[in-house]
Order: C-alpha cells, then structure tokens, then sequence
C-alpha cells in the first residue's frame, strides 16, 4: 500500500486497479473474451433455470470461478513471459498447472449447468 492510501482512498484506488486488470485480461486474452460473453449469456439465464437461490447463486458463481481461475491462470502467463523467452520445466509446468486451473473451473460450471439443467427439465 502506498504511504497515504489508506480507508476509502485505498478501496478507490484499488478498485482503479482492479477494473484496469479486467480491462487488460479483456482487451489481451481471448479465453478471457470467450469466457465473459458466455457469462454474458449464461448469467440471465441463471434466473430462468434456477428455482431456489441456492441454485441461482450454483449457476451464477460457477461462471464467475472460470473467470476469477482465468484471470490468475492470465497473471501466472503474464509472470513467466515476461521473465524471459527462452524455454524451461518450470515456466512450461507453471503456465499447464494455470491451464489444467481453468479446465477444472470449466468442468465444474459445466457439471453444474449440465445437473441442474437436467433437474429442471428432465428431472
């Protein structure tokens, strides 16, 4: 925290730089841009298919965890490349490790939708 920041004017600032880092994940990551206008669309129908807040908030937050694991998955890649371009184990292990992050998050909205998709229409 910078000397002077603190109370409102740091949840200011570090809203700023919050949104900053969406708009970069946004405007540089196209998993990013795929994954938010699924969201998009998905999140509305999240009140259609969800009976019980519960599941609204299922269906809701399923979404939201792919796009909070991409964006790590996002800094992690960030990280690595700008350390250096060359080749090692361990960047390569760390950026799979982020990429493995994000095949989970997205089989655990797709269980999600899929069990309680099935519920409602076909249970």
């Amino acid at each position: 925290m910078k000397p002077g920041h603190t109370g409102f004017r740091h949840l200011v600032h570090s809203t700023r730089y919050s949104f900053k880092g969406l708009r970069a994940a946004y405007r540089y990551e196209s998993a990013f841009r795929q994954e938010t206008g699924l969201c998009l669309v998905l999140i509305p129908l999240a009140w259609w298919i969800g009976d019980e807040p519960v599941e609204w908030i299922l269906l809701v937050g399923s979404c939201l965890l792919v796009l909070i694991v991409e964006l790590l998955n996002t800094a992690v890649e960030s990280v690595v490349d700008r350390i250096g371009p060359e080749r090692h184990k361990l960047s390569g292990r760390a950026k799979d490790i982020g990429s493995a992050a994000v095949m989970l998050a997205l089989i655990i909205a797709g269980l999600t939708w899929g069990l309680l998709v099935w519920d409602k229409f076909l249970g």
